[in-house]
């Protein structure tokens, strides 16, 4: 069963950065896409980015685009998520998720078609 786990989150000001981690227990490589969610308290989880199975593709919702950059190391089992020009709205837990052989949209990935979720990492945006 693949586990994943992301990493990174925390307290960053408003217009600050943050670079968020999501490690997978085993190869992802040519098997998986890995997308990116959040869930902000009291709203609906809503997807943000994601890299296709091959690591051919990306997507992005329009939340992250030009703020949101995805990329996967396969060699390490990592993919991440590069946030600019934080906003206090983005103060979310950040969630990543593995779909097998799945290709992602150009607006990112279907919550659905996800096989296996981390826990998540608690992101923070304030003065």
């Amino acid at each position: 069963q693949l586990q994943l786990v992301e990493s990174g989150g925390g307290v960053v000001q408003p217009g600050g950065s943050l670079r968020l981690g999501c490690a997978a227990s085993e190869s992802i490589s040519d098997t998986y896409a890995i997308a990116w969610f959040r869930q902000a308290p009291g709203k609906e989880r809503e997807g943000i980015s994601c890299s296709s199975f091959r690591g051919d593709s990306t997507g992005y919702s329009d939340l992250a685009k030009g703020r949101f950059t995805i990329d996967r190391d396969n060699a390490q089992n990592m993919v991440y998520l590069q946030m600019n020009s934080l906003r206090p709205e983005d103060t979310a837990v950040y969630y990543c998720a593995a779909g097998y052989r799945y290709y992602c949209s150009a607006d990112g990935a279907d919550d659905h078609f996800m096989d296996h979720w981390g826990k998540g990492t608690l992101v923070t945006v304030s003065s």
